[in-house]
């Protein structure tokens, strides 16, 4: 299993280095070397860590199957008389959604509003990424 740097877990969590640091103090999240002498997690530790910090995000009284929920800020809203697209920042993350501009009206999206993107996919690819050690 990969020794994840401070600085990793830390954008993967999209929190600060001192905010992982913190945890590993605190013993909640525990943590070791790594071959250069580094303090660094192990990344299942990490990815347990990860999951419990999740929890739920769903709003009280929603049900939803979907598990993708990414709260944002709208930063852009390029409609026409049927079509729009949104544009969502959602931590490091943009988030892109085509829908009516009926729909855009009605939830009153617009550049600097919140909203949360909930994605339901059967079709997501994962791709692996090499982890400095």
């Amino acid at each position: 299993m990969p020794h994840i740097r401070i600085s990793d877990a830390a954008r993967f969590l999209g929190v600060s280095d001192d905010t992982v640091r913190r945890w590993v103090s605190a013993g909640s999240l525990p943590s070791g070397t790594d071959a250069a002498g580094r303090m660094a997690i192990d990344g299942r530790e990490l990815a347990q860590f990860a999951k419990a910090q999740a929890g739920s995000s769903g709003d009280a009284g929603t049900a939803s199957s979907a598990r993708n929920r990414f709260v944002g800020l709208v930063t852009a809203v390029k409609a026409d008389a049927v079509m729009a697209q949104v544009e969502l920042q959602c931590g490091p993350f943009r988030v892109v959604s085509l829908m009516s501009s009926e729909a855009v009206d009605e939830l009153g999206l617009e550049p600097g509003s919140v909203a949360v993107a909930v994605i339901k996919s059967t079709n997501v690819i994962i791709e692996s990424l090499e982890v400095a050690s």
